[in-house]
């Protein structure tokens, strides 16, 4: 989290000179959303972070209206950001406003200068059938020496598409094609994209805005989804046979990746959602949250999402149960409210089964297996203030097994099922003490194993 204020997309997330930096939308004076700057913080093991100055604030006439999501990348030993900065032209803050990319540089990776030259891409660049104004997120990558970068836009006719421009100094920048298209049914703005290499395939990431539900799936306003394909740099196009969601909970928005000193493609995003209730705006002078950063796996031409080995140097007072036969409910004796499990159930009979977590007077937040459906649900209807719902998964069991991995912190829930086939992430907001934690099933089933630790960061 911010130390003060609203925070929500990450930008620049990088590996540079030995440590891990991030940085993020950030409105330092209130807890709302405001003229954007970026914070700043670094780590050494992306699990304990320490605050920087912030990186960039709205002060130059091409970004006066904020200096909007972007991305980070080494050259010549220095550490450039690129970003957009956004200009309203009308009276309408919703409507009125144009889009441009900009450059700052630094020598150590903390005081940032903003290039003599910027924008170093602007609306003049746009091409004939994208929207005039919509113009943002720069992600930026290198392939074969020359630099690259995507952009999130739309048609101006409900079709999001993302843009890609080269350059062979990050400074002059042409365009190289409109490598995709929303095909109608996956929303009108895309947002956040982030293409990156993983084991010989091609990944494009993205966050497409009012993206209709399909089924159990995309039942967020804004959703993040992948395509794995090919992408062709010189025809300017990628390739691909279908798209996938990224998490399948409530609060997950606009990922962004990098890659590490020890080979890992590492992922992290904003654990909120637009347009929806944030309790801690009342008085608690902060919003927003990012995710655990995730490593990305490929498994079988689809994405796994893994927590970080790191996590496990954390974990303190063990306790661990095994072997239990279960029908109705069973108060687990162990509480908590900042904590990680590992639990293994067997299905048997069991029409459904699960867990429930934070409990308290009256509250509980509810994670279901329904064995007919094959559906992992996440219910939040009992979490305390804020937003309620439901999300569901399809999740197949392993030779009758399930295997959930679940990070409790004091306002979210991180859930990875099979080793990360499937993840779900929200907010909940119980009281401080709704700490309780039991088991549940409705005909009989095993809990092979049940192992929580305390997390001490």
């Amino acid at each position: 989290m911010g130390e003060f204020g609203w925070m929500n997309d990450p930008n620049g997330f990088i590996h540079y000179q030995g440590q891990y930096h991030l940085f993020y939308q950030h409105y330092p004076y209130q807890p709302a959303w405001g003229p954007m700057h970026w914070g700043h913080a670094v780590s050494d093991d992306l699990m304990t972070w320490s605050y920087l100055p912030i990186a960039l604030a709205p002060d130059q006439p091409y970004d006066r209206d904020g200096c909007f999501s972007g991305s980070a990348i080494e050259h010549e030993g220095n550490l450039y950001l690129m970003y957009t900065g956004h200009l309203i032209q009308g009276p309408d803050k919703d409507r009125d406003y144009s889009q441009n990319q900009n450059l700052a540089v630094s020598k150590d990776g903390i005081d940032f200068q903003k290039y003599a030259d910027n924008p170093v891409l602007g609306p003049e660049q746009i091409p004939a059938g994208a929207s005039l104004k919509d113009f943002r997120d720069p992600k930026l990558f290198v392939r074969d020496g020359i630099y690259y970068m995507v952009l999130g836009s739309n048609d101006g006719e409900g079709k999001g598409i993302i843009l890609m421009y080269r350059s062979d100094n990050l400074a002059s920048w042409t365009f190289a094609g409109e490598i995709a298209r929303s095909d109608g049914e996956m929303g009108d703005n895309w947002e956040c994209p982030d293409l990156f290499e993983l084991d010989g395939y091609d990944v494009l990431m993205f966050s497409p805005q009012r993206m209709p539900a399909q089924g159990d799936d995309y039942n967020n306003l804004h959703s993040t989804a992948y395509m794995i394909g090919q992408l062709d740099t010189v025809q300017g196009k990628f390739g691909y046979d279908s798209y996938h969601q990224v998490d399948f909970g409530f609060d997950y928005y606009a990922p962004q990746t990098t890659l590490d000193d020890k080979g890992r493609r590492i992922v992290i995003a904003w654990m909120e959602t637009w347009e929806t209730e944030i309790p801690t705006q009342l008085g608690h002078y902060w919003a927003g949250a990012m995710t655990l950063p995730r490593e990305i796996i490929m498994d079988r031409g689809a994405l796994r999402f893994q927590p970080l080995e790191e996590t496990k140097a954390y974990r303190r007072n063990e306790f661990a149960l095994s072997d239990i036969s279960l029908e109705g409910e069973l108060s687990i004796g162990a509480t908590g409210n900042c904590y990680e499990l590992e639990v293994v159930f067997r299905a048997d009979e069991a029409q459904s089964f699960g867990l429930n977590l934070r409990v308290g007077e009256g509250e509980r937040t509810t994670l279901r297996y329904c064995a007919a459906s094959e559906k992992l649900i996440f219910n939040r209807e009992l979490s305390g203030i804020g937003p309620g719902g439901e999300r569901r998964a399809s999740i197949k069991l392993h030779d009758g097994l399930l295997k959930l991995r679940i990070f409790v912190d004091l306002s979210s829930i991180e859930i990875f099922a099979q080793d990360g086939e499937k993840v779900m992430t929200g907010r909940i907001y119980p009281s401080e003490h709704s700490l309780g934690i039991s088991a549940f099933a409705q005909g009989r089933c095993d809990v092979v194993s049940f192992k929580k630790w305390d997390i001490q960061v």
